[in-house]
Formats: C-alpha cells, structure tokens, sequence
C-alpha cells in the first residue's frame, strides 16, 4: 500500500512521502489565491471553494482566511454551512460537515495525529482518523476538534472546547475535556441568551 493510499487506512504511514508534498504544494498555491482574493470578489471566492473542496454545497461560504493540509481536498460541506475567520482544518483524511452548521471564528479539526513512541515519531510517522460533525451544529469560537470525533446533529459546543471525544446529538457540551453541559431543551426556545427573552413577533 502507498503513502497515498494510507491516508484514509487509519494505519501509520509516512507524511513527508515526496509525492504526496509535490501534489499538497499545487493545491496550496490555489489556496493561496482564496486567501489573498478582495471581499469584492466573491464569485471568484466561491468558484475555488468548489474546486478546493471535496464538497461544497449551496449556499456555503467560508470567510478568508482559511488554513488546510490539503487545501480542502478531504473536506465535505453540506448546505449553508458557514466558517468565520480562521479556520483551519488539518484535512488529511476526510472531514464531513453537515447542513447549517456554523464555526466561530479560530476553530481547529484536525483529524491527524503522531504516535507517541518518540522513535516513530523521529521517522516521520503519522496517522489519520475522520472527523463527522452534524448537520445544524455550532462549533464556538476557538474550538478544538481532535482526530475521530463525531458530533451529532444540533449540538453546541461551546467556545475554547477540546474536544477529544464523540458528543451527543441535541446538547450544549463545553469545556477541556469537552463534556456535556445539559441536553437543549424549552428553556433554549424561550430564551436567546441568559435571560433575555426571544420574541417571536419580531423574527
């Protein structure tokens, strides 16, 4: 099996394979165009999006600038996704995204990780594991998502989070370790925030 064929086998494999670099070099070139197009131009902002990214459905954007391994070759995005500023997605195997969610500015998915035998590590040696995050979520600024997490549907994860485990579908879950807080409820349907009320005859 090649080193390209190892990225998504969830086994060790080496990173620094000169083929797999001559080709993540191509790609960050184009990124480099995304990232250094004027907020005018946001035809052109959205056509490489859709080259870049694996998926990329409608209605989803991506605010400048944004950082991947592979320039987004390994990321799906659903409908109406939307990233802040900042995001960076370490996409050397696949990371799915679904419809609505939303990611606060400085927020992390990394789905590589390194072996912590300090000798496989002076080898170059890494392995990758995917990330699933559900559709209608919203991932707080400054979140970390590590290497195989799934998030279900309709969750917050609160900013600063580290999420090093699968979280629940339908809760609000914080924290380092990421934990659940408490399951949303009617509470979160009378009110936006603490305690000020939503009202509905205004929406």
């Amino acid at each position: 099996m090649t080193n390209a064929e190892k990225l998504h086998s969830q086994t060790l494999y080496k990173c620094s394979d000169p083929s797999l670099l001559e080709e993540q070099t191509r790609r960050l070139d184009r990124l480099y165009d995304f990232n250094h197009s004027r907020p005018s131009e946001r035809a052109k902002r959205d056509a490489l999006l859709h080259e870049l990214l694996a998926e990329f459905g409608e209605g989803s954007y991506i605010e400048p600038p944004f950082h991947a391994n592979w320039a987004g070759k390994h990321v799906h995005f659903g409908r109406h996704v939307y990233a802040n500023f900042n995001l960076t997605v370490v996409d050397d195997t696949h990371v799915y995204v679904g419809d609505y969610t939303q990611f606060g500015p400085n927020v992390v998915l990394s789905v590589a990780g390194h072996p912590i035998d300090p000798m496989l590590r002076e080898q170059g040696y890494q392995y990758n594991l995917p990330i699933r995050i559900g559709r209608n979520c919203w991932i707080g600024a400054g979140t970390l998502i590590l290497p195989g997490v799934t998030i279900g549907d309709n969750t917050v994860i609160g900013a600063g989070s580290v999420v090093t485990r699968d979280i629940l579908t339908g809760v609000v879950a914080v924290g380092n370790p990421c934990r659940v807080l408490r399951p949303i409820g009617e509470r979160d349907r009378t009110f936006f925030f603490r305690d000020r009320p939503i009202d509905y005859y205004t929406l």
